[in-house]
This record gives C-alpha cells, sequence and structure tokens, in this order.
C-alpha cells in the first residue's frame, strides 16, 4: 500500500499510545506517575490548539468503556489486550501483539492518513508505534521516560534489576523511531552515548507543571486541611513508594535529625504520600515497618496518592519536599513543589539538576547517605531565613517550566518529523520511479 503523505503544517490528528498506563489514573499508585500527568496535560492542550489526539492504553477492568473523553478533543481507547486486570511490566511484552492488533483495527475504521503522527510513551508503546509506523506511514515520535541501562547504573539496594528484553526493545525503538525527545540534556546524551541514537533525531523538550493548579498559597490553611499542627516541622514525600524513589531516604535522614535534635521529636513529622509500586509491591508494610524500627513510627504519616487540590495542600503544607530518588528522568514532583513556594530538597541524579536550582530553589544532594540528606533537610527545614528565601525563587524557578510550553515544542518536533517523512517518501518514490 502506497503511504498517504503526512501534512505539511501541525497535525490535525494524534495517536498516543500508553500500553502500561492510562492518563485517566490517578498518579501515585501502581505505574502510575509523571507520565500519565505528561501525556493528559499535552493532549489537552494539544486539544485546545485544535488538535484532536487519542490516546491507545491497554484496558484492564471489563467495566471500562472502549472509549473514553479526557477532555474535549481528547479520547482514550481501551484496547483489550490479555485479561481484564492489570499486569505486571514484566508481563505485558507478551501483550504487545494483541494490543498493536487493537490499534491497528481501531484504525482500520476510518479513512488512510486518518493519523498525522504517532508518539509513543515508554519502550513498550515504542515496540507498538514502530509498526504502527510502518503500517500507517506517519512518522514516530518516541519518548522514553526511563531508560534502562542508566536505571540499572543506578540501582536502590534491594531493587532488581531491568530485564535484557527491556534493553533490546528499547535498542531497537530507538533505531526505528523518526525523533525521539529526551526530557532534559542529560538524557538525550544518554541517548546517544548509551543507544547509538542519531544525534539529529533526538529533541530535547521539558516536562512542564500546571500553573494554575500549582501555585503558592496559605500553610497554614493546607496544614489544617490535612489534620497537621501548624507549628510542626513537616519533612514530604510524594510519589510511588518503591525503592527506585527512595523514601526510605527520607526515613532515614527524618531519624538521624531526631537524634541530633531530641527537642524535634515534638514538632516532626514525616509525610509520605503516595502508592506502592514495583518491587514495592513484594513488601507493601516495608516502609511502615521502617519507620518503626527508626523509632520515628509516630512522626511519620501515610496518606494515598492525592488527586488535584488535596496535593497542592501537601506541597503547601511542608517545609520541604524530598525528592530522594536513584534515577528520575526529569522530577515532575520537585517543580510542583517548586511552584507551590516549597523548597525541593532533591538527588544529584538524571534530571533532577534541571528541575531544582541548587542552592537557588532548592538544594541537590550526592548520593544517599541518611547524614548527608540530614545536614541538607536541616539546612532549609530549620532555617526560617534560608527557607523563605529558597521559597521565593522556587515559584520563580518552577515558571520556566509549563505544559504549554512543553506543547509548543512538540507540536514543532511533530510538525519537522512529518515534513522529513513527507521528504524520504518522496525521496524514495522518484528512486523507483527511475528505476
Amino acid at each position: 500500500m502506497t503511504p498517504s503523505y503526512p501534512p505539511a503544517g501541525p497535525p490535525r490528528r494524534v495517536a498516543v499510545l500508553s500500553v502500561h498506563t492510562s492518563p485517566l489514573e490517578q498518579p501515585g499508585t501502581g505505574d502510575a506517575g509523571g507520565m500519565n500527568v505528561y501525556i493528559s496535560q499535552t493532549a489537552t492542550e494539544m486539544a485546545r490548539r485544535g488538535i484532536s489526539v487519542e490516546v491507545f492504553t491497554r484496558a484492564t477492568s471489563s467495566d471500562q468503556p472502549p472509549v473514553a473523553e479526557l477532555a474535549p478533543g481528547v479520547l482514550v481507547r481501551h484496547i483489550p489486550a490479555g485479561p481484564y486486570q492489570p499486569l505486571d511490566r514484566s508481563e505485558l511484552p507478551a501483550q504487545l501483539c494483541a494490543f498493536t492488533s487493537g490499534v491497528l483495527r481501531a484504525e482500520a475504521f476510518h479513512e488512510p492518513g486518518y493519523y498525522d503522527v504517532i508518539h509513543s510513551h515508554y519502550w513498550l508503546s515504542g515496540q507498538v508505534g514502530w509498526l504502527a509506523r510502518d503500517r500507517w506511514g506517519v512518522p514516530l515520535v518516541h519518548t522514553a521516560h526511563t531508560l534502562a541501562k542508566v536505571k540499572n547504573a543506578a540501582l536502590a539496594e534491594g531493587d532488581v534489576p531491568e530485564p535484557r528484553t527491556r534493553v533490546i526493545g528499547e535498542e531497537q525503538v530507538v533505531t526505528e523511531a523518526d525523533r525521539l525527545v529526551a526530557n532534559t540534556a542529560v538524557e538525550a546524551r544518554e541517548l546517544v552515548s548509551l543507544y547509538g541514537a542519531d544525534p539529529r533525531a533526538v529533541r530535547t523538550v521539558s516536562p512542564g507543571v500546571d500553573l494554575d493548579r500549582f501555585t503558592p498559597g496559605s500553610r497554614a490553611r493546607a496544614r489544617a486541611a490535612l489534620g497537621l499542627p501548624g507549628d510542626a516541622v513537616v519533612l514530604a514525600f510524594a510519589g510511588r513508594i518503591q525503592p527506585l524513589k527512595a523514601p526510605d531516604v527520607l526515613l532515614h535522614a527524618a531519624a538521624e535529625l531526631s537524634r541530633r535534635r531530641p527537642g524535634l521529636r515534638e514538632r516532626l513529622v514525616v509525610l509520605i504520600v503516595g502508592g506502592a509500586s514495583g518491587t514495592g509491591l513484594e513488601q507493601p508494610a516495608a516502609l511502615r515497618e521502617l519507620a518503626a524500627s527508626l523509632g520515628i513510627a509516630a512522626q511519620t504519616r501515610f496518606l494515598p496518592p492525592q488527586p488535584g487540590e488535596a496535593l497542592v495542600h501537601v506541597y503547601r503544607a511542608a517545609d520541604v519536599v524530598a525528592v530522594p530518588s536513584y534515577n528520575e528522568s526529569f522530577g515532575l514532583v520537585a517543580v510542583e513543589a517548586q511552584a507551590c513556594g516549597t523548597p525541593v530538597v532533591a538527588a544529584e541524579v538524571g534530571g533532577l539538576p534541571v528541575a531544582v536550582a541548587d542552592g537557588v530553589s532548592g538544594l541537590l544532594v550526592p548520593g544517599h547517605r541518611a547524614a548527608d540528606w540530614a545536614d541538607a533537610l536541616a539546612a532549609v527545614a530549620l532555617r526560617p531565613g534560608r527557607r523563605a528565601e529558597l521559597a521565593a525563587n522556587a515559584v520563580r524557578h518552577a515558571r520556566r517550566f509549563s505544559w504549554r510550553r512543553t506543547t509548543d515544542a512538540l507540536v514543532a518536533t511533530y510538525t519537522e518529523a512529518a515534513r522529513a517523512f513527507r521528504d524520504a517518501l518522496a525521496r524514495a518514490l522518484r528512486e523507483e520511479v527511475a528505476v
């Protein structure tokens, strides 16, 4: 079949592939996290510009409708692939054939050239996008979000390495994609140095933050909403509970602070917000047990993943938000917290040096030693003047990131990829005619 030519200008319709997690899911538990927010926010922003977006994701329940509206102009298609239940990511490669079949069947109901570009998220979706690209004759833009080789080089103690299957799958997608979108310049270099990506195909596009939702506000009201004392020293973590995200580092640091400053114990609150995910599902009570063994169970409060305004309360209520991950391609939580006027103490890994301006909007900590983290947390939370300075800078720093700006760059990447794809098709046809 002769493929249709992609449009010369911005795309009219975008097919977004997100095999293992849906933008309709609540971030902070299971496999739902920053990627869900990324897809939801950029798809909605594209729809505001008149670009139709359809997100293909795996159906995990028979109660899910075949098609759901995420926002005006954004549809989520639930594709049956395997049992109607959540599957571990290690089980999903066996369902890629079924998922791909469902995606191709959905497209077959439309006229040829219905979608102008495919944007796949995570390597599983990239495998599907690679085949759809060849079938539909449209360019494939891929965002990895995380990379196996990078994760395996910085494993948390006791965590499980990413399998060779994923490494091979990522290498294939990197080779086949027309454009690769990296969250930071660090990730762009990793794609080139570790995966052999063509530098000409890599574009760096920072994720954004919802600057209308995440804004500074009353710390007193936020604490009242969460039932926290007004004079507490609040150290917060928000994210999936798994070794990669390292919430245990915050607990160890909090225990070290309590040991150094016994008078702090009565005022200290360690707020852990999120649900078990990944290898964290194997020992869902491990973090509570760690808090008890460290002697800070009474100071530690656990909350399930918080939606919308409730998450804003978490950020505003905290004296400091900790992001101690062993690897982050960007660190969306860090930017959301800063947009609320809360300084961040983060690990100096991956994209976090972009998300946090060290010494300006927060502090970066090399390594994960409890003593180093206790020093950094104390330098922010226990020094009101310093905290106020960082808080003001945090808001300014966060405003560098917006989903509008992210979407601008994505649409430009789609348009560029389509132009290059169209030119390559024209050359191939001319060569075929010449022969």
